[in-house]
């Protein structure tokens, strides 16, 4: 019997999936949302968001997302890929970047709206068939399609933009 981390169900040995709630119970420990550091956020927060300076804040950062609403800076960093949406109550699947601290839900911001990707020196972003959409520089894109983007674009999940800062290699 293998018991589900995240709801706590009994399901039968060989399951791949919970079978009360859906989670992934094979190569999966626990669900673990990345929490971003907002030590180094503080200053980061006070550049300008006319200014496009070289953005990166941490070690091993590669970029930042600025929230063009309220200022913060949220760096990408350690890892090549990022998940982007919102955590609600009873969600099996958590976003790597939690987005609801940043008023997502009244943004239209999905559960798991979007992917943010480094693939050499090049960054890509994809909707992953979010309800409300996702914009590049205010032009709608289509789900499940990965699009190139450049330091300085502006993303937007739903009505959340976002800024996109790239560290140059």
């Amino acid at each position: 019997m293998i018991i589900c981390s995240n709801c706590k169900h009994g399901n039968m040995t060989g399951a791949l999936f919970c079978a009360e709630c859906g989670a992934q119970l094979i190569g999966r420990d626990t669900l673990v949302t990345q929490t971003i550091a907002t030590d180094n956020l503080k200053a980061a927060s006070k550049r300008t968001t006319g200014e496009m300076s070289q953005p990166v804040e941490g070690d091993n950062a590669w970029g930042n997302l600025h929230l063009l609403d309220t200022g913060q800076v949220l760096p990408l960093s350690s890892r090549n890929e990022f998940t982007m949406g919102r955590i609600s109550e009873g969600q099996p699947i958590m976003p790597d970047i939690d987005l609801s601290p940043y008023q997502a839900y009244a943004a239209g911001v999905s559960r798991l709206h979007a992917v943010i990707r480094r693939v050499g020196v090049s960054v890509v972003f994809m909707d992953l068939g979010s309800a409300n959409g996702s914009f590049i520089n205010g032009n709608r894109i289509a789900a499940n399609v990965e699009h190139p983007v450049k330091h300085g674009d502006i993303l937007a999940l739903g009505k959340m933009r976002i800024q996109i800062m790239i560290e140059k290699p």
